[in-house]
């Protein structure tokens, strides 16, 4: 990017300035999708989030891109070939946040996921993706499946099932889609909600509450796409969600050396080992949840769950409460069903219009929010009346590798030069959104604290914060982590 940077006030006066043909609300990874494809296409766009960009369910996934094995044995042929077809998509899109990462599926006698049927399926699952998945899927006898994973549980052991998916880093692959919205033309507002809409005339009359100055602004959009994850049904009353709990521990490699992920199977429920760096994540749980959506805990039973899938899984490793360098709790948003176990609840999504102009987009899942996007712009074409521009987003890359230096899947160097970035390129305004979201050091750094004391320093410095200010965003920082760890000191 050259010339001045665009301020806040910049942003803020851009959004009040004008009538958009589409306002989203809601700054996860779908409402990222839909402002990309939508200014993409030409469309006047903004998208505003109460909080901060990738706050919820898209900075506390498994971080995976993957077609979901497991909904192949459920028969949901279409959202597995959806789901196959894209990580592909995102992988070409943003290659410096998604990478191909085999998974070995260890299998035993007295499971219910027998070798023969994984085998059957992993090269069904290949067809899938058009036959170009990110690797060949293959199947192997015990003792190969322990060179590729050391440590597993032998006793019962018959043999593994290998396949590919992908790793990204969710609030990452947020942040750079947003980027791309905004170098198309998009208005990009974290701390800004959607209060209040009304029809009026051929528009809607949205209401904005602006978080950082305390002050409210009106904004006329010819529509307004409803992506506010687990917060929709505050927006539109049509919507009725189903939301889970899933939970996720990061301990270090040396604890848990693997080098590809590994599938935990724990009954018909399945949870995974995957390498990051130096560190492994572990998860995830799928439990109903019905707390408040601000405050979503790691408990200890929670902890205690993910703990003895692993440690039944690789009896020799013998982790503990103590081992857990970081945790992150987060909710699914799925469209409702009352019937069967969270874990069977279809990752589908739907796009409902209950009134002219609006569009409530709910459920899916990471992989496929471009999809989702795509469909909803199509939607919203229709509506204005416009001849429907073609979608590019599958084949123009997010960003210039020149604008991805401090964006991967493993976070940056801690670097003053980073926290610059972030304040000054990416929104970030309070110590949070750079420790947990943009640059992940909460969940990486042996010593997080030290980490967050430089960087309010450096934030301090570049967003002109005094002692006081300062002092207040540490103790922001310290309760937003609390959020998700215990007093033991675990890192959430």
């Amino acid at each position: 990017m050259t010339g001045r940077l665009e301020t806040r006030a910049d942003r803020l006066a851009r959004l009040k300035a004008g009538a958009f043909d589409l306002l989203v609300a809601g700054g996860g990874i779908v409402g990222a999708g839909i402002a990309r494809d939508a200014a993409m296409r030409g469309l006047k766009v903004a998208i505003v989030d109460e909080r901060d960009i990738a706050f919820g369910t898209s900075s506390r996934s498994s971080r995976l891109l993957h077609g979901g094995l497991r909904y192949l044995a459920q028969g949901r042929i279409g959202l597995v070939r959806e789901a196959s077809v894209e990580k592909q998509v995102v992988q070409r899109i943003a290659p410096n946040v998604a990478c191909p990462l085999p998974f070995v599926f260890p299998t035993y006698k007295t499971e219910p996921w027998p070798l023969w049927k994984l085998s059957v399926g992993v090269r069904i699952y290949d067809l899938l993706c058009g036959g170009r998945n990110f690797g060949r899927s293959g199947s192997f006898g015990p003792a190969r499946t322990l060179e590729l994973a050391p440590g597993l549980r032998a006793e019962g052991l018959t043999g593994s099932v290998r396949y590919f998916d992908g790793l990204t880093n969710d609030a990452r692959l947020v942040t750079d889609t947003l980027r791309s919205a905004a170098n198309a033309g998009a208005v990009v507002m974290n701390y800004c909600g959607l209060v209040g809409a009304e029809r009026v005339s051929e528009a809607w009359r949205c209401r904005l509450s602006d978080g950082v100055s305390g002050t409210d602004h009106e904004v006329e959009a010819r529509g307004v796409a409803n992506a506010a994850g687990p917060w929709a049904p505050l927006l539109s009353p049509e919507v009725t969600l189903r939301c889970t709990k899933g939970v996720h521990l990061v301990v270090d490699a040396a604890r848990l050396p693997v080098k590809e992920a590994v599938v935990m199977a724990e009954g018909p429920r399945i949870l995974f080992v995957i390498p990051w760096g130096e560190r492994v994540i572990v998860g995830t749980t799928d439990t109903d949840y019905e707390g408040p959506l601000d405050d979503i805990r790691v408990d200890e039973a929670d902890e205690s769950y993910i703990l003895g899938v692993t440690n039944a899984c690789f009896p020799d490793v013998k982790l503990t409460a103590a081992d857990i360098r970081g945790a992150w709790a987060g909710v699914r948003p799925l469209v409702a069903d009352s019937n069967g176990n969270p874990s069977d609840i279809s990752r589908s999504h739907k796009i409902t219009s209950p009134r002219p102009g609006w569009w409530d987009v709910t459920g899916g899942k990471l992989t496929t929010y471009r999809l989702m996007a795509e469909q909803t712009v199509d939607r919203v074409f229709q509506f204005l009346g416009r001849p429907r521009a073609a979608c590019r987003t599958a084949g123009v890359t997010l960003l210039d590798a020149s604008e991805t230096q401090f964006s991967g899947i493993l976070p940056p160097p801690v670097s003053r030069e980073a926290v610059q970035h972030f304040c000054r390129r990416e929104w970030a305004l309070h110590l949070d959104d750079v420790m947990m979201r943009r640059s992940s050091w909460h969940y990486y750094q042996s010593d997080p604290a030290r980490v967050a004391a430089d960087a309010a320093r450096w934030m301090a410095e570049e967003l002109g914060w005094d002692e006081d200010t300062a002092a207040r965003e540490m103790e922001r920082y310290n309760a937003a982590a609390g959020i998700r760890q215990k007093d033991t000191g675990v890192h959430a």
